[in-house]
Formats: C-alpha cells, structure tokens, sequence
C-alpha cells in the first residue's frame, strides 16, 4: 500500500529570504535552490539538500503538497522531483488532480460552507469596517473561499487580532496570523477533509504531515504521524499532539529535517 505524505508548503516546506532564519556564519550557510519566482524576483527557496530529499520522496511515497496558496500562487511554485499527481489548494477548497481542480470536490466544498459558517461576504465586511489602513496593506479574497489581510505587523494592535477571532469563532469561522498576513477561514475548510479523499483514491493506508501554521493543526491530527517546526504559530503557542513530533530546527534547515523524517518513514513503512 502507497504512503501517502502531505505537506504544508510555506515556512515548512519552502521558505521567504525573511524566513530562511540563516543564523550560522556565512561560510557555513546551506546552499539554496530557488523554486519560486514572482514579478521577475526570486521568492521562495529550499536547500539543495531539501531538493535531492524532496526528488527521493516524490519516488518512495504519494507527496501531496498541501497549502493554504491560491491555485495560481501554487502553480508558481516549481518543487524538484516527480510532478505530484495530486495537492491541495485554498486550504482545501481544491483538490487538484494532474494540475486541475476536482469539480465534483470544490461543489462538495462550496455546499458544506453554505450550510455549516457565516458567509465570506459577512466577513470581508467586518475586515474592511474593523482594520485600520495606518497597518493594512491589502485586502485579499482566496479563489473566493476566504478572506486574508497583508500587514505591517509592527504595527498591528495584538488585541485586534484576539477580538476577530473571537468574532470570527462565533460565526463558525477561525483566525490565523502567519507573517505578515491575517488569514480568516471558515471552519468546514480544512487541509485534513481533502488529504483524507486523496487517501481513498490512492489506497494509502499511512499518512504523513507536516505543518507550522494553526491551519494546519487538523492536518497534523488526521495523519497518523506529523511534525512541526521549531517555529511558527505552533511552535509558538506550544500546540502538540500525540502522533506530532515538535523538532528544534527553524527557518529552512527545519524544512530538510522534515523531508528527512519523511523520506525515512516512507521507507520504513
């Protein structure tokens, strides 16, 4: 039976100049493989070695990149390996196979959102009458899923962040702050619903995750093994589990040290 891994991308996987967290000296600093670029600039990277682990488990495992991206912010991401025959997009709401969005998926999706949380209107209204634009940059809406602010977050009031997601709880939907973004999400859309389908249609019978962010604590609760950087919203609130193995490293040597867990796993299996 085929192992199935998912995996978080952003700040687990692959990482921002601002998130490489390189505190060694220079010469010993890891090489880097870019593998996104956005306007004309690099944006993202991994360590060579994170590439050749990542080529590996592509051959010894079903690897699901799994991400809150939009599916055009995730199609500019250019991983190493075998091409993934599946990922999960919009934190969910599109399970993509061979690069296509699942139609019969995303309206599975669509009608548990209607029936189950407030609607993204409700909640585009309460950020747009609630933050302030002294430490909001943009207001986004993801593949018409969910709402997410870009801010200076040396600005943001800590207690406005605790109010939305109060608000936001109340109304069946949960608040998420990863770098300088702002995430609200709404409960029913979650990364565990669609690795679980992925799991039925390729047979796997052990899943492995990975993750740093609260939006990807029921990703990490689903599998039957995960981990979870040294760094991040989980790392800093303390979350563990179980079956969830909390490591040291941070920045992206905690991405190689993941892939590493991987690719041993998947062969012990």
């Amino acid at each position: 039976m085929p192992v199935l891994v998912a995996s978080d991308l952003d700040r687990t996987l692959i990482y921002s100049a601002a998130a490489l967290a390189l505190t060694m000296p220079d010469a010993r600093a890891p090489r880097l493989l870019c593998v996104e670029v956005h306007e004309s600039r690099p944006l993202s990277y991994l360590t060579e070695t994170a590439a050749q682990l990542l080529t590996e488990l592509g051959d010894a495992a079903v690897f699901v990149p799994t991400t809150t991206r939009t599916r055009r912010q995730y199609q500019r991401i250019n991983l190493p390996g075998p091409a993934p025959a599946y990922a999960v997009c919009a934190n969910g709401g599109h399970l993509l196979v061979d690069g296509v969005s699942d139609p019969d998926w995303h309206a599975r999706v669509l009608a548990r959102l209607a029936a189950e949380c407030a609607s993204l209107d409700e909640v585009r209204q309460h950020l747009a009458d609630t933050a302030d634009p002294a430490w909001v940059r943009k207001h986004r809406v993801a593949d018409d899923l969910f709402a997410y602010l870009v801010v200076e977050r040396e600005l943001l009031p800590e207690d406005w962040v605790k109010e939305l997601a109060v608000w936001a709880e109340n109304r069946g939907w949960t608040v998420s702050l990863q770098g300088r973004k702002i995430y609200a999400v709404p409960k029913p859309l979650t990364k565990s619903a669609a690795v679980r389908e992925i799991a039925r249609r390729t047979g796997a019978e052990l899943t492995l995750a990975a993750g740093d962010s609260l939006l990807d604590a029921d990703l990490l609760l689903a599998a039957d093994r995960g981990w979870r950087p040294g760094h991040g919203e989980l790392a800093d609130s303390g979350w563990t589990a179980p079956a969830v193995s909390t490591l040291p490293e941070r920045g992206v040597l905690a991405g190689e040290r993941i892939l590493r867990e991987f690719l041993q796993a998947a062969r012990h299996a």
